[in-house]
């Protein structure tokens, strides 16, 4: 949910998230494939019921590492599809005459990639403060007939359980992602209302909330994340490294009982 690899300018970070999350660290790409191996198949359940198959052109928006470019290829069997990301280190070995990677910042007005029957954005808007902008030009991307997807993080905090490390240090992430590079999900539950402002069709949504087990990818995710981001999580004033460490030890613990961050999931057609 936290990745270094696309966006724009951001508040006091220049190009978002290089502070946070190098995209060349130790361990970056294992961090956001322990999410992927979590949310893929729900992503790609939604795409191929939305019609991803043979014949389709796709735009893959964030493709990170590139496990849905890749499922899109070769589970689905799309014509091609456009893997586009600010920092495409790890896309480069992929690239085929069906998947062209491009390297852009999304945000990058001039930026004319084509048309497109599917675009999919995940756990990208969320990042960018210019998202509801940015939306309306994914909508002009697309051909007649194509999908747009946007899918992004939604908190369920459980309010009886706010004094808990878990709970501060979650909080504390939050805030010390929108205080640096702009991160607000606040505005992701009206996604669906987005779709139907840019005149788009069919206009729908989902919640998934995956489980977290303990060691189990999601978790690891988690810990990861908060391990790189320490100093910024104790900057907010909400944490301290002692609650960290507590937070941190709770994701391998078989005592962790929480229902983390889930994922919205949005679409609509273009007429």
């Amino acid at each position: 949910m936290t990745s270094s690899r696309t966006g724009g300018s951001a508040p006091g970070e220049g190009r978002y998230g290089e502070a946070l999350f190098t995209p060349d660290g130790p361990r970056e790409a294992e961090r956001i494939d322990a999410a992927a191996l979590v949310y893929d198949p729900v992503t790609t359940h939604r795409l191929r019921a939305l019609g991803a198959g043979p014949g389709s052109r796709c735009l893959e928006v964030g493709a990170g590492t590139g496990t849905v470019a890749r499922w899109l290829l070769e589970e689905a069997g799309v014509d091609e599809v456009v893997a586009l990301d600010r920092d495409t280190g790890s896309l480069d070995a992929l690239a085929t005459p069906r998947l062209r990677v491009v390297t852009a910042d999304l945000t990058d007005e001039t930026l004319r990639p084509g048309r497109f029957d599917l675009i999919h954005a995940r756990f990208v808007l969320m990042h960018l403060p210019q998202r509801r902008r940015i939306i309306t030009r994914l909508a002009r991307w697309l051909s007649p007939g194509g999908r747009l997807v946007l899918a992004d993080a939604l908190e369920v905090p459980v309010a009886l359980d706010s004094t808990a490390a878990y709970r501060r240090t979650m909080d504390a992430m939050w805030r010390a992602l929108r205080s640096t590079i702009g991160t607000d999900i606040s505005s992701v539950p009206a996604y669906p209302h987005f779709l139907r402002e840019e005149g788009l069709l069919d206009v729908a949504a989902e919640l998934y909330s995956p489980p977290l087990v303990a060691g189990g990818p999601l978790a690891l995710f988690w810990a990861e994340t908060w391990n790189r981001m320490r100093p910024a999580l104790e900057a907010t004033g909400l944490v301290d490294a002692a609650v960290v460490d507590e937070a941190v030890a709770y994701l391998s613990s078989p005592r962790l009982a929480e229902l983390g961050p889930g994922m919205v999931m949005a679409w609509g057609r273009r007429g």
